[in-house]
């Protein structure tokens, strides 16, 4: 027999439902509109007739935008340094994570302790951009990668998956017949860690999809900037036009401009969000049992 919700029960999960329908349009409206805004006709858009949906739809602001050859630089860039963020990540989180997930490693808490010291305490922008120019790495690729390939964060919630959520004694076992740390871990931790794996894999993904700091402080050749540092430039030349005098440039441009800062939002975004379908399943489980669990 089914039971029945109280009136309290009811009213709550109105509101509740009403509260998260507020938020979730808040949160979807800006997205929209930059969608309809860079499909809008410059003009409607200078004119603030767009609300939600396009006005008189065209591809201006796409095609001046792709004519652009510092964005697919900026794409062919960004994609290296990504695949190769990526890689260099997911290989120390884990080889850190699973020793520290062993409870037969000695001394374990205090590795951990010295790992989340990290955490609250940094030597400072001016501190490490020293070190990376003693290490020889401005304007290098490895300036961009190697600096924060390590989250103390993520490599909590992966070491708490690895302790919660893959047995010891299955382990165990496998020492006991004979397998070393190594064949451990990749023969039966790494098959059993997928989920955790796409989590982390999303979370450095967008970490270092986002990233512009790091190439606006260690990078100087404009052909190897960023997506992100890219963008940033081409929406500073479009602030640049409107505080200047208007008589430097077309009307034409000036409108150009308006719909082209709306156009480089979707598509530096527009990767990151075709990807995120794809491991949301795994996305969704990685996180309640990395993160919840322990």
């Amino acid at each position: 027999m089914a039971i029945r919700d109280s009136r309290s029960d009811k009213a709550f999960a109105i509101i509740n439902v009403t509260i998260l329908t507020l938020i979730t349009l808040i949160v979807l409206y800006p997205l929209v509109f930059c969608v309809s805004a860079s499909f809008s006709n410059t003009a409607a858009l200078a004119a603030g007739d767009v609300v939600l949906f396009p006005v008189r739809p065209n591809l201006t602001s796409y095609r001046a935008v792709f004519r652009d050859n510092s964005i697919w630089i900026g794409y062919r860039n960004t994609t290296c340094y990504t695949i190769l963020y990526l890689i260099i990540s997911l290989t120390a989180t884990i080889i850190t994570a699973y020793p520290l997930s062993r409870r037969d490693l000695k001394g374990r808490n205090v590795f951990m302790l010295v790992f989340t010291f990290t955490m609250f305490f940094s030597g400072g922008i001016i501190p490490t951009y020293l070190v990376i120019k003693n290490l020889k790495m401005l304007n290098t690729v490895w300036a961009i990668v190697l600096p924060g390939c390590l989250s103390v964060t993520n490599l909590i919630i992966t070491r708490t998956y690895f302790m919660n959520s893959i047995p010891f004694e299955l382990q165990e076992s496998a020492m006991i017949d004979g397998s070393s740390n190594v064949g451990t871990l990749l023969r039966i931790v790494m098959p059993l860690s997928k989920p955790i794996i796409a989590v982390m894999a999303v979370y450095y993904g967008v970490a270092m999809w986002n990233s512009y700091f790091s190439a606006l402080m260690y990078l100087t050749d404009t052909k190897k900037w960023p997506l992100q540092l890219v963008l940033r430039e081409l929406l500073l030349a479009n602030m640049i036009t409107e505080v200047t005098d208007s008589t430097m440039f077309t009307p034409e441009q000036i409108l150009l401009y308006e719909g082209m800062k709306y156009a480089l939002v979707v598509v530096a975004s527009l990767p990151v969000m075709c990807l995120y379908p794809f491991v949301q399943r795994f996305f969704v489980k990685g996180v309640m049992i990395g993160a919840i669990k322990g």
